[in-house]
């Protein structure tokens, strides 16, 4: 994804993009600033397929998320190390996460 350019964004850039993803919210502030999901399974096999998948996504992204796993839940945080916040990567990297789930 190289395509896509990785700078910091600003903090309305942020805000806009936001709202074009549905259930992510902002996580963390200054450096640490991420945008963070929890997914719930029904079992903890279908957490550790997705966490499985997430890791393939992200290796094709070159971008790698945060994740906490539990039992039955999988939180995921996206952000940029390199630009120190928030960039389109992370936002066009939880849009993949969001679609390696069914609607």
């Amino acid at each position: 994804m190289s395509a896509l350019e990785v700078r910091a964004l600003k903090p309305t850039e942020v805000i806009m993009a936001l709202g074009q993803i549905s259930g992510w919210v902002l996580s963390g502030d200054g450096e640490d600033i991420a945008i963070k999901k929890t997914f719930d399974f029904v079992q903890h096999t279908h957490a550790l397929l997705f966490v499985n998948s997430l890791g393939w996504l992200s290796e094709k992204l070159n971008h790698h998320p945060e994740l906490v796993l539990t039992y039955k839940r999988c939180v995921v945080r996206w952000n940029t190390h390199d630009v120190r916040g928030l960039s389109r990567l992370d936002f066009e990297a939880a849009t993949q996460t969001d679609a390696l789930l069914p609607a």
